[in-house]
C-alpha cells in the first residue's frame, strides 16, 4: 500500500527521503480537499533537540508500515524535525467548555501532518500534539510537557487494551527546552507527540459552521464524514450531481443516528475499564466517536461515581459517573448545527437510542472483563433466573466493588490472576475472596455475586464447552496486569524525571500493548 523510496525511486527527490520511509509515505489530501474555510496552514517549530523516547511498533504495523525498516532517526527526522513535510493544517473549532460557548478555539499546540491509509483500507490521521503555535494558541507557547506526553501514551494504550475506541500514540520524540506550568514543577521537560486517530474532526468543528452561519459548509463537511467514516451510509443514500436535498437530509440523519449509537457505546466503554476523561466539552468530542486528546484524565481507584480527574472540575461537571450524560448532553448540543439541515423532532428520535445502546454495550464490556461472552439467549438467562430478563451480574459486581472498597483495577486483575492459578470453579462454593491482603467483603454481597457469575459460567460452559479454556483467555486479555491509577503513572514518571531511566515504563507498556 505504502511505496517506499528504496524500492522505487521517483522524480527529484532528495537523500533524506530516499533512507525515511517515514517522509514517503503516501498521504492523502482528504480534509485538505475540503477547502481552507476549515483549516490555517502552519509551520512547526524549531526545537533544539530530537530524542526519542517512544515508537509504537504494534501501531506502526497497524498503518502498514514494516517497523523493522524504520530507525529511531526516521521518527526524529520525520516527527520531532518535521523534514520535507507540507502543508501542516491547524483545524479551526468551537466548543462547550464546562457548559461555556467559546469561539476562540482551533489547534493550538498541534496539527494535522497528514493522512493515509491503514493496512484494512481505513483512512487515519496523523496529529501532532506539542509541535509549536498556531493562529489558535491564544498566547500559550504551543508546547506540551514530556510527562503530559508519558501520560498520554500511557493512556491511550491502557484504553485500546481495554477495548476503548481511542487514538493511540506513535511518538514521543524530547525537545529539549524548559517549560514553566502552573499544574507541574517548573521548569519540566518539552517533548512532541503524534498520534493516530480515526479523525481530528470534533462536535465543535460543526458548532463552529453555526456559529458564523455558514449551512453549506456544514453540509460539505458532514457529506466528507460520511463518505469517509460512514461509508454504509453513502453507499445506502448515494448523492450524484441530480440528487435532491432529500437524499442529502438522510445521509445526515442516519449520521446522526450512527454517531449517537457510537457515543454511547464509547462512554460504556469508559465507564467499564473505570476511567474518567475528565474535560468532556464539545471539542474534545470526535465526529467519529472516538476518545482522544488525555489531558487531565484518571482511572479510578474505588468505585466512586462522584471521582473528578480534573483539579478544575469544582463542580464536578465531569465526573466519573456523570459521563454518559455529557456525552447525551453533547449530543443534543450537536442537534444545534444540525439543526440548519435537519428537523428537531427527527434527530430527538434518534437520539432515543442512546440509553438502550448504552445499557447493552455496558453489559458487553463488563462480561469480557469477567471473562464472559454475551452468548445466552433470554431464554437461557431465564433458566437461570425466571423473572428476569437479564442477569443481576453486572449489578451485583458494582455492589461488591462498592461495599467491598477494593480498588476497581486491581478487583478485575486478581480475579484473572485467581482463576489463572486455581482454574474456573466446579461449584460455586469453591471461588473465595481473591484480593489477598484486602478485607473481606460483607458475606450477602459476596455471595450475591459470586453465585451469579458462577451461574453465569456454569451455563456457558454448559452450552459451549469451548468456554473452559475461552474464559481464562478472556480474563488476560480484557484486563490489565496493572491499572495506570495516579500514584503508578507518579512512579513512572519520577524514574524517568530523576534518573533518566524509561526502562519502568517500558516494562509496564510491554504488558500492555496488544497488536
Amino acid at each position: 500500500m505504502y511505496l517506499l523510496l528504496h524500492e522505487q525511486v521517483r522524480g527529484n527527490q532528495n537523500i533524506k527521503e530516499l533512507i525515511n520511509p517515514l517522509l514517503s509515505l503516501e498521504f492523502e489530501p482528504s480534509i485538505e480537499g475540503l477547502g481552507d474555510s476549515y483549516w490555517d496552514e502552519v509551520k512547526a517549530a524549531n526545537f533544539p533537540l530530537t530524542k526519542l523516547r517512544f515508537r509504537n511498533d504494534a501501531l506502526l504495523k497497524e498503518l502498514g508500515i514494516n517497523a523493522s525498516a524504520i530507525k529511531d532517526i526516521h521518527f526524529e527526522e520525520a516527527y520531532g524535525k518535521f523534514s520535507e513535510r507540507f502543508p501542516l493544517l491547524a483545524l479551526r473549532y468551537h466548543g462547550y467548555q464546562f457548559g461555556t460557548y467559546n469561539p476562540f478555539l482551533g489547534d493550538g499546540r498541534g496539527f494535522l501532518y497528514g493522512q493515509l491509509r491503514d493496512r484494512h483500507g481505513n483512512l487515519r490521521d496523523l496529529g501532532t500534539k506539542g509541535s509549536g503555535t498556531t493562529p489558535w494558541s491564544r498566547g500559550g507557547d504551543g508546547r506540551l510537557t514530556l510527562k503530559g506526553g508519558v501520560r498520554e501514551i500511557i493512556a491511550s494504550e491502557a484504553l485500546h487494551r481495554l477495548g476503548t475506541t481511542t487514538s493511540r500514540t506513535l511518538s514521543l520524540i524530547e525537545t529539549g527546552e524548559d517549560l514553566f506550568r502552573g499544574d507541574e514543577p517548573s521548569p519540566t521537560r518539552s517533548s512532541v507527540m503524534v498520534r493516530v486517530a480515526q479523525t481530528h474532526l470534533r462536535f465543535g468543528t460543526c458548532e463552529r459552521l453555526l456559529y458564523l452561519r455558514e449551512p453549506l459548509l456544514l453540509q460539505r463537511l458532514l457529506l466528507h464524514t460520511i463518505a469517509v467514516y460512514y461509508p454504509s451510509i453513502a453507499n445506502k443514500y448515494p448523492i450524484t450531481d441530480q440528487t435532491c436535498s432529500y437524499t442529502i437530509e438522510k445521509q445526515i440523519l442516519a449520521f446522526y443516528a450512527e454517531l449517537v449509537e457510537r457515543v454511547a457505546r464509547l462512554a460504556a466503554e469508559w465507564m467499564a475499564a473505570g476511567f474518567t476523561h475528565g474535560v468532556l466539552n464539545t471539542d474534545n468530542m470526535s465526529l467519529t466517536g472516538e476518545s482522544f486528546d488525555y489531558g487531565p484524565f484518571a482511572f479510578i481507584e474505588n468505585w466512586d461515581p462522584s471521582f473528578t480527574a480534573a483539579y478544575f472540575d469544582q463542580t464536578g461537571l465531569y465526573a466519573f459517573g456523570q459521563q454518559p450524560s455529557i456525552c447525551y448532553s453533547n449530543l443534543k448540543l450537536l442537534q444545534e448545527p444540525l439543526l440548519m439541515i435537519l428537523s428537531r423532532e427527527d434527530l430527538e428520535e434518534r437520539l432515543e437510542k442512546f440509553a438502550n445502546t448504552y445499557k447493552n454495550h455496558y453489559q458487553t464490556c463488563m462480561n469480557r472483563r469477567l471473562g464472559l461472552a454475551n452468548t445466552l439467549t433470554n431464554r437461557d438467562k431465564k433458566s437461570i433466573k425466571s423473572d428476569t430478563e437479564d442477569l443481576p451480574l453486572i449489578e451485583n459486581t458494582l455492589k461488591l466493588l462498592s461495599s467491598w472498597g477494593v480498588h476497581y483495577g486491581k478487583f478485575f486483575s486478581a480475579f484473572s490472576n485467581h482463576i489463572s492459578t486455581y482454574g474456573l470453579p466446579e461449584e460455586a462454593e469453591s471461588l473465595l475472596p481473591f484480593m489477598g491482603n484486602a478485607s473481606t467483603p460483607s458475606r450477602k454481597t459476596w455471595l450475591e455475586w459470586r453465585d451469579s457469575w458462577w451461574m453465569f459460567q456454569h451455563l456457558a460452559r454448559s452450552i459451549d464447552p469451548q468456554e473452559t479454556t475461552k474464559i481464562p483467555q478472556r480474563l488476560v486479555r480484557w484486563n490489565l496486569p496493572q491499572t495506570p491509577i495516579r500514584s503508578v503513572i507518579e512512579d513512572l514518571w519520577e524514574s524517568i524525571d530523576q534518573e533518566d531511566n524509561w526502562e519502568p515504563l517500558k516494562d509496564w507498556l510491554q504488558q500492555v500493548i496488544v497488536d
